[in-house]
């Protein structure tokens, strides 16, 4: 028994540590064919957008809006993804509550 204390806690301090690691992380995605690029941490903060010149047309903003929007999500599931696929690693797959 005291050995799966031991187990579990280690566990825990591994995936403490990888979750400190993924929140310094950037991901980036592209939409629009690499006309809206948007960069964001495992924190899931926006830390850069940028667009081609291109894109940005004064009479069709709402085109623009939606592809940031695209952008934005597209990034944050990258790290999403990217973050469960890690900690998978770590519990060998084991779903633990509020992982």
């Amino acid at each position: 028994m005291q050995g799966m204390i031991k187990q579990a806690q280690k566990m825990q301090e591994l995936m403490a540590a990888k979750q400190e690691e993924i929140a310094l992380r950037t991901f980036e995605a592209s939409v629009g064919g690499g006309a809206v690029s948007v960069t964001v941490t495992g924190a899931k903060e926006v830390t850069g957008i940028t667009l081609k010149p291109e894109v940005v047309d004064p009479d069709d903003l709402e085109m623009l809006q939606d592809l940031i929007i695209a952008a934005v999500n597209e990034a944050l599931r990258t790290a999403d993804e990217v973050s469960a696929k890690e900690m998978e690693d770590i519990t060998g797959g084991v779903k633990l509550p509020g992982m």
